[in-house]
């Protein structure tokens, strides 16, 4: 998600964000940056294609992951499960 905000996210001058946090069950990381115009979406890469794999990898590692529109900018988030939680 960082290097999507990078290379499709970042205009001159404008910072990215990276917030995590931690629930009894659940690791979030949620990235948000100034370009808000399109949302992400995974897609299906060519075998040779040198990007384009990122968001099939948190597809397929999140639980839950979604892209919401800011006034300004985007936050794309995902929730990984933590196997028994933090009280196991």
């Amino acid at each position: 998600m960082c290097t999507n905000a990078l290379l499709h996210g970042c205009l001159r001058d404008r910072l990215f964000r990276v917030e995590t946090s931690l629930t009894g069950n659940a690791l979030r990381v949620a990235v948000t940056d100034p370009r808000g115009e399109r949302l992400p979406h995974p897609h299906t890469p060519v075998a040779d294609d040198q990007f384009g794999r990122g968001l099939l990898i948190v597809r397929t590692l999140a639980n839950r992951w979604a892209a919401e529109k800011l006034t300004v900018g985007k936050t794309v988030w995902a929730e990984m499960g933590m196997p028994g939680g933090l009280d196991a």
